[in-house]
């Protein structure tokens, strides 16, 4: 059902915090459904809390009333299906015919509930919401990301936030994803990364369970500002980081460029670090926007090299090291803690399996190694 809704309106997805909050009112509405089905639910009121903590992500997302309706209509056609199929598979022919009237008349009266609860929840909590000044802050920023608000002085003004500086974006979310994940430890995480940038005015926003964005200014960044050796209090937190960027295109820029980091750390595995860096890892970003399109490309360009075990990771990592050092065997032995002679061996046996000099499509062979060293099983042959 969660998938099928996101399917039809992507405005629900987004991630696999978005995903979870979706899902636990589809299968919360479920089991209610059996019961009501099931005669045992007298007094039982259709809506469930999960359905209700999903209205209130759903109004601080910007997701209309129109769109979560439909969303119910189509977790409900579907539930609906599946209880129907099964009443085929499983009761037998003389009592079916009666099963599925108590079935559609129970699914029918659960959804008319359901909905006229969940519309009203949802309009008291936009109530709230539009009256708050985090929405009115939260609406500003869409807008200048979006390219609607331009007018520079006065958004500054609104937000309390200079847009005329040199700005480095972030976002911030948990792994492994919290279920009902307040935001307050990732704000907080935020502002100390950023004051350890060198930061003098932060901008936050909470944008859904468990997520958060976040923009420091000041009149000029380093190239590659970082948060040194901070690491926050919880040890699920991560953050992705763009690059500096001036004025309203610069703090769109480097919010685009958090983004993509951000989709390439949850696609990378077994990394242990709590941060990613657009600039250590722009390549890898942008060319794996499609990771089927990614997984391709390395397996074309390696070959044998793309399998994945042990022997051809050596192989890998020792022909990415020889190419980063310029081909030099001696200052690839130094950086990998191995003789000089075990380099020359590994790079001269991935000409051998490829058939060809590496020094020959030395720019697409570097390439494919770095996406493997970055997304290993993702990309490579099992």
């Amino acid at each position: 059902m969660t998938e099928r809704i996101i399917a039809e309106i992507p405005d629900f997805g987004g991630g696999p915090e978005q995903f979870e909050s979706l899902r636990m009112g589809p299968e919360s509405s479920v089991i209610r459904s059996l019961i009501w089905i099931s005669s045992k639910g007298e007094g039982l009121p259709a809506i469930t809390e999960e359905a209700l903590r999903g209205d209130v992500d759903f109004v601080r997302r910007g997701i209309s009333l129109d769109k979560v309706l439909r969303g119910v209509r189509l977790g409900h056609a579907q539930m609906t299906k599946a209880f129907l199929d099964s009443c085929r598979e499983l009761v037998p022919e003389a009592e079916r015919v009666d099963q599925m009237q108590i079935i559609s008349e129970s699914l029918f009266r659960y959804i008319d509930d359901f909905s006229g609860e969940m519309a009203a929840t949802y309009l008291a909590e936009r109530e709230r919401w539009t009256v708050s000044a985090a929405a009115a802050r939260a609406e500003i920023i869409r807008q200048v990301l979006d390219g609607s608000r331009t007018d520079r002085v006065k958004a500054s003004r609104e937000l309390g936030y200079d847009l005329s500086r040199q700005h480095v974006a972030l976002t911030l979310w948990f792994d492994p994803v919290r279920n009902s994940a307040d935001t307050p430890e990732l704000e907080a995480s935020a502002l100390d990364a950023l004051a350890r940038m060198g930061a003098t005015k932060t901008l936050v926003m909470p944008v859904g369970g468990g997520r958060v964005w976040a923009w420091g200014s000041r009149s000029s960044f380093p190239a590659r500002p970082n948060a040194g050796d901070y690491r926050p209090a919880k040890p699920d937190v991560r953050m992705a980081v763009g690059t500096p960027g001036a004025d309203i295109a610069g703090f769109q820029r480097s919010h685009k460029e958090a983004q993509a980091a951000e989709r390439t750390s949850r696609l990378r595995r077994n990394t242990s670090g709590w941060d990613a860096y657009y600039s250590d890892i722009a390549i890898a970003s942008l060319l794996s926007a499609d990771l089927d399109l990614t997984r391709d490309l390395v397996v074309r360009e390696l070959g044998p090299l793309a399998r994945d075990n042990n022997n051809a990771a050596d192989l890998r990592s020792t022909l990415l090291c020889y190419l980063q050092e310029e081909s030099s065997s001696h200052a690839a032995a130094q950086r990998l803690f191995v003789s000089r002679n075990t380099v020359a061996y590994r790079v001269k046996r991935p000409n051998e399996l490829l058939g060809y000099d590496v020094a020959e499509r030395r720019f697409e062979l570097q390439t494919a190694l770095v996406l493997a060293d970055t997304f290993g099983s993702q990309v490579l042959v099992p």
